[in-house]
C-alpha cells in the first residue's frame, strides 16, 4: 500500500513539471512571435517615412528652387550708327623743338634773361655772353680801317702828280706804273681791314645766345658765370611758335582706319580737359616687337600740355554699324572688358567684348556682339557664368 502510494506520488509530480515546461515553451514562442511582429512593424515604418519625406523634400526644394530664380532686366541692343572712336594714349612734346646753343666762339656768360615758359621773340636775346676783348679787338681793326685809307689817299695823290710830269718827261712810264699799283695795293689794304672789321662785329653779334624763331621757351640749362663755348651743347629748348602735338601709339590694324587730317580730342592726365586737335602725320613704319605705330597729332597750345606728359586720345575715323549699350551692361576685369549675356535655357554666360566710343547715348562695341544677344542690363555685378534666370526684356532706347 504504501508503496503503491509513493508511486503515485512520483507520478503526479513528474507530470506537473511536464506541465510547467509546455507552458514555458509556448510563453516563449509567443515572446518571439510579438518580437518579429514589432521589428517587422518598425522596419515598414521607417521605409515609409524614409521614402515620403524624401518626396516631399524635392517637392520642396523645387519649390523653393523655383522661387530663388532671380529675375534680371536684358535687351537686345541691335546695331546702330555710331561714331567710328579709336581710343589711344601717348605723350606730349613740342611740334617743332628747337634746340639753341652756342653759335660764335663763346665766353663768360653775364645775364641770363629769360626763364622756362616764357614767350620770346624772333632775335630776341636769351643770354648775355661777356666782350670785352672782342670789343677791343674790334675797335683796333676799325683803326686799322682808318690807317689804310690814308695810305691809299697818299698814294692815289702820288699817283695824280705823277701823271702831271710824264708828259713833260720828268717821269718815266714805268714810275707812273708803280705809282698805279702802290695805289691799287692801299685801296686793296683798305678793303681787307674793313672785311676783318666786319668779321669782328658779326663774331660779336653772335657772342650773345638769341632765339631762332618766335615761341615759347622748354627748358633752360645755362647760368651767370658759366663759361660756354661750341662744344657746350644744347643751352636752351624752345617749341617754335608753341605748337604742341600728341604722339599718339597705335595699332598696326588701327593705323589703317587714321588719315591726315583726322579729328582728334586731347586729354591730358590729371585734367578733365578735353582739347581739339588734328592729325598732322601718320607713321609710314610699325614697330616691329610692338606692332604699333606713331600718328601725330597737332594741337594749339595750352598751358596744361607740358612736353613729356601722358595724354589720351579719341579720334574719329567715321561712322559704323555697332550694338550700343548703357554703361551698366558694361563690366572690366583684369582680362578686359566683357558683359553678361543670357544664353540657352536662360543661363548666364561671360562674353569678351572690345570698347569702341563712349558718348552720352552709351558704349559702342567695336568686337564681341552681333547685336542678337539678350544682354543683361542690370545687378551683372551679383550674377555669376552658369546661373539661371528669368529674363526680361527691356526695349532698347535707339
Amino acid at each position: 500500500m504504501n508503496y503503491e502510494r509513493k508511486v503515485d506520488s512520483m507520478d503526479s509530480l513528474a507530470g506537473t513539471q511536464s506541465f510547467y515546461e509546455e507552458t514555458e515553451n509556448r510563453r516563449k514562442r509567443m515572446l518571439m512571435i510579438a518580437a518579429v511582429a514589432l521589428i517587422a512593424v518598425v522596419l515598414i515604418g521607417v521605409w515609409y517615412a524614409f521614402t515620403h519625406g524624401r518626396s516631399d523634400g524635392a517637392a520642396t526644394a523645387d519649390g523653393q528652387g523655383a522661387q530663388n530664380i532671380p529675375h534680371v532686366t536684358v535687351m537686345v541692343p541691335g546695331r546702330v550708327s555710331v561714331q567710328a572712336a579709336i581710343a589711344a594714349n601717348g605723350t606730349i612734346a613740342a611740334r617743332r623743338e628747337m634746340p639753341v646753343g652756342v653759335a660764335g666762339e663763346g665766353g663768360q656768360v653775364v645775364r641770363v634773361l629769360v626763364e622756362p615758359g616764357q614767350w620770346v621773340g624772333a632775335g630776341q636775346t636769351l643770354a648775355v655772353i661777356d666782350r670785352s676783348v672782342q670789343s677791343q679787338q674790334a675797335a683796333s681793326l676799325s683803326a686799322s680801317i682808318k690807317v689804310a685809307q690814308a695810305d691809299a689817299s697818299l698814294a692815289q695823290a702820288e699817283l695824280d702828280r705823277a701823271q702831271a710830269l710824264v708828259g713833260r718827261g720828268f717821269i718815266s712810264k714805268a714810275d707812273l706804273d708803280r705809282k698805279r699799283a702802290t695805289r691799287d695795293s692801299a685801296n686793296a689794304r683798305v678793303r681787307v681791314a674793313q672785311a676783318q672789321y666786319q668779321e669782328a662785329v658779326a663774331r660779336n653779334g653772335r657772342l650773345n645766345i638769341v632765339a631762332p624763331e618766335a615761341g615759347l621757351v622748354l627748358t633752360r640749362q645755362v647760368e651767370p658765370g658759366q663759361v660756354v663755348g661750341a662744344g657746350s651743347g644744347v643751352l636752351f629748348r624752345m617749341a617754335k611758335g608753341g605748337e604742341m602735338e600728341m604722339l599718339a601709339q597705335m595699332a598696326e590694324a588701327d593705323l589703317q582706319r587714321i588719315k591726315v587730317g583726322t579729328r582728334a580730342t586731347i586729354t591730358p592726365v590729371g585734367t578733365s580737359l578735353q582739347i581739339a586737335g588734328q592729325v598732322w602725320q601718320v607713321s609710314p613704319i610699325v614697330n616691329m616687337d610692338t606692332r604699333q605705330g606713331t600718328v601725330r597729332i597737332a594741337v594749339p597750345y595750352s598751358a596744361a600740355l607740358r612736353p613729356g606728359g601722358f595724354a589720351d586720345a579719341r579720334l574719329v575715323s567715321g561712322t559704323a554699324e555697332a550694338p550700343l549699350l548703357p554703361e551698366s551692361a558694361v563690366q572690366s576685369g583684369p582680362e578686359g572688358s566683357f558683359v553678361l549675356i543670357v544664353g540657352k535655357n536662360d543661363m548666364v554666360e561671360r562674353r569678351p567684348v572690345k570698347v569702341g566710343s563712349v558718348s552720352d547715348a552709351g558704349v559702342a562695341i567695336a568686337s564681341g556682339l552681333t547685336g542678337n544677344e539678350r544682354v543683361i542690363v542690370l545687378a551683372g555685378a551679383f550674377l555669376n557664368p552658369g546661373d539661371k534666370v528669368k529674363p526680361v526684356v527691356q526695349k532698347s532706347s535707339q
